[in-house]
């Protein structure tokens, strides 16, 4: 049990990685649809590449969404407006009107101031015009209708009967009192002002729109329109090989395939697709980390990395999913720009290249038109990571934002001409959703401050910040200990030539060595650079003493980091600089001081770890160099010559450089810059050949 426990151990980062990669297939995997994958790529406006396609089963050719929704705005127009006549408001108002028909007319004619006859006549005229007005119907004046001519034809449910008339067959309120107007002025032999009167106050409305019924009826009509339009039989030819893929071919295709894959998703295949879509996705994954492990071990070996990668990868897929699944018209709102240009900025090109292409290759087997989505996806995210291939800017976001937007309206431009051979199927919705998503793309800048803040990573930008000379930190140094900050800047001037001449990162090399000897703050006149007028207090302690107090500026600068909140990544070089090396000369003095006896030489080594990384190697080499190139009096060229060999052979004779990947050939690049760099400080020049120096 115990060996099996520290087997585990001894192999925890690989089996953590192991894991990531493992649930990073399940989740992706339960994202894909249930459905088989129909084998053909349609393109439409281009030649059918494949043999003749003969139908395996009966299926209905679908019409397109256009079709669909011309139809039931067609349907809409010719649908009707429902509303109700009311029988009972009538009689009520018939009632009403008799009733007060005696009671006014007494009150303003008294018993005996009229005829009977008058009277009578009266009385039976407004029976004759009310009768009339609200039979035909007085209609109340919804939304709906202020909208409509009085030639639309509305539908008026009398007795459950739809009688259709024109809308101005009705009365409304305006037209009823005009009626009776026109009604009353024509008749002799009455009270026209008493019946007008009268008639005015019994205007109602008893035609009321009906909302609900109305809307059932739209609701059945859009119901009833069917959604295809023919059908092949089994064993017809859906299309042939060189055939063009028409438009209404196209349609066949599509139909087709739909068809082909709610079928394949209903059959006892679904342990076989389960197991296809393990394969696949499982082999993507496989190609990313043997791409991580051969090219970027230096990037593999941390499991943060892969944790970022794998992360972004699902998030990715993920959101993309949920967008198909909601509706798949949006599909070009989706940022998927956002992985290239996040991977760029804490990485570099390459892997931000290879992972973009990985997460759009899985997406590959989830999007329509895998095709036309994998070209345009490739390109533009191709000139997302060369707009920020130099991130030194935050405007640089928006620039790559707009570079986005134009590669894809470009590509879409082409696809369309390609396809149709005219610009009038361009769809302006389309071009909208490119928008979108290169303003979503924006989003970048946020996500990377907080990935860096997760991760403890840092990217281009912040370390142009951790740069400046004028940040709290290194402005202590320089007050401090001005002999270190001096240290310090050449240190950081000759780390950064030899990491931009291997190709490692320049910038994380110049701003980690302006960081390394942080620790020397605490107690600056203990090392050399910073001490003035010859007194030197390693004079009054001990050898062991002198090491411990020299080996602690490592441990006390990996403090002061923290205590400043500077990255892991700056942290790192500070407690890499000096490896595992011994304080040379505290060693030997106490070596010739022992004369024989037993030494304990973990005193006066410095407790690591070794450098890891071609950054953290060049600052070893660098500050070793450039420290012992100061006890150098009057150095020639030879003498720097000598010492940068020797030194960097001690390094490697050490095996100090045994975790980074640098290889002899960098080696040999870093010495020439060193050399170079020294012999600019201390002003000497190249001898030339005799037959050069002949020429100068």
């Amino acid at each position: 049990m115990k060996r099996h426990l520290l087997g585990y151990w001894r192999h925890y980062y690989n089996i953590n990685k192991g894991v990531y990669f493992i649930a990073v297939l399940v989740i992706l995997v339960s994202l894909f649809p249930r459905e088989g994958k129909f084998k053909y790529e349609i393109q439409r406006g281009k030649p059918w590449q494949h043999d003749d396609l003969i139908a395996p089963f009966d299926f209905a050719i679908h019409k397109t969404n256009s079709e669909i929704q011309r139809e039931q705005q067609e349907a809409l127009g010719e649908s009707y407006l429902f509303f109700r006549y009311d029988t009972g408001i009538y009689k009520t108002v018939h009632d009403q009107y008799l009733a007060q028909f005696e009671v006014n007319w007494k009150q303003l004619k008294g018993e005996a101031s009229e005829p009977a006859s008058k009277k009578q006549k009266t009385l039976e005229s407004g029976q004759i015009i009310m009768d009339s007005l609200f039979k035909r119907g007085i209609i109340e004046l919804s939304p709906e209708l202020e909208k409509m001519s009085g030639k639309t034809m509305i539908a008026v449910i009398k007795d459950n009967v739809a009688d259709i008339q024109e809308l101005q067959h009705y009365f409304t309120v305006k037209s009823a009192n005009e009626f009776i107007l026109n009604a009353t002025a024509n008749v002799s032999g009455i009270d026209q002002p008493f019946l007008l009167h009268q008639l005015q106050q019994s205007i109602i409305h008893n035609i009321f729109y009906d909302e609900a019924f109305t809307n059932n009826q739209r609701d059945q009509l859009m119901r009833s329109i069917s959604t295809t339009r023919g059908m092949l039989q089994r064993g017809e030819r859906i299309i042939s090989k060189g055939e063009l893929v028409t438009d209404a071919k196209y349609q066949v295709l599509l139909s087709f395939r739909n068809e082909y894959e709610e079928r394949l998703g209903a059959t006892s295949n679904h342990t076989l697709i389960l197991i296809g879509r393990i394969i696949l996705v499982a082999i993507s994954l496989m190609v990313f980390a043997l791409f991580m492990y051969t090219f970027r071990h230096d990037i593999f070996v941390e499991n943060r990395n892969i944790v970022l990668l794998l992360m972004l990868i699902t998030l990715m897929v993920s959101s993309t999913t949920l967008v198909i699944n909601s509706n798949v018209a949006y599909l070009n709102a989706i940022p998927l720009c956002l992985v290239p240009i996040i991977v760029r900025t804490f990485y570099d090109t390459r892997l931000a290249l290879f992972v973009h292409i990985i997460t759009i290759i899985i997406l590959g087997f989830l999007v329509p038109n895998s095709f036309e989505f994998l070209y345009m996806q490739l390109i533009t995210g191709i000139i997302a990571i060369i707009s920020v291939v130099n991130l030194t800017r935050r405007s640089q976001f928006f620039f790559a934002s707009l570079m986005i937007f134009c590669s894809y309206t470009a590509i879409y431009l082409g696809m369309t001409l390609l396809q149709e051979g005219s610009l009038a199927e361009m769809s302006r919705f389309n071009i909208v959703l490119f928008g979108i998503s290169a303003l979503l793309t924006l989003f970048s800048y946020p996500l990377i401050f907080l990935f860096e803040k997760i991760f403890g990573l840092v990217t281009d930008v912040s370390l142009i910040e951790y740069s400046d000379t004028n940040s709290k930190i290194l402005r202590e140094l320089s007050v401090k200990a001005p002999g270190t900050f001096q240290h310090s800047l050449i240190v950081s001037n000759i780390a950064e030539e030899s990491a931009r001449a291997i190709g490692a990162n320049a910038l994380l090399a110049r701003t980690g060595a302006l960081y390394h000897d942080i620790g020397k703050m605490d107690m600056p006149q203990y090392f050399i650079e910073n001490q003035a007028g010859g007194f030197n207090p390693h004079n009054e302690l001990s050898y062991e003493e002198s090491a411990r107090i020299i080996t602690s500026h490592v441990l006390q600068g990996v403090e002061k980091a923290r205590l400043y909140k500077l990255p892991e990544s700056l942290i790192d070089f500070i407690r890499t600089h000096h490896g595992t090396r011994h304080t040379r000369y505290f060693y030997d003095k106490h070596l010739e001081q022992s004369q024989g006896e037993p030494v304990d030489e973990s005193a006066f080594r410095y407790k690591g770890p070794k450098p890891f990384s071609k950054e953290t190697s060049i600052l070893m080499m660098a500050d070793a160099v450039e420290a012992a190139s100061r006890s150098l009096i009057a150095p020639s060229e030879q003498q720097i010559e000598e010492l940068v060999d020797r030194i960097i052979e001690e390094q490697m004779k050490g095996n100090q450089f045994r975790n980074s990947d640098l290889t002899l050939k960098d080696i040999s690049s870093i010495r020439k810059i060193i050399k170079n760099k020294l012999l600019s400080i201390n002003h000497i020049r190249v001898e030339y050949p005799v037959r050069l120096r002949s020429a100068h």
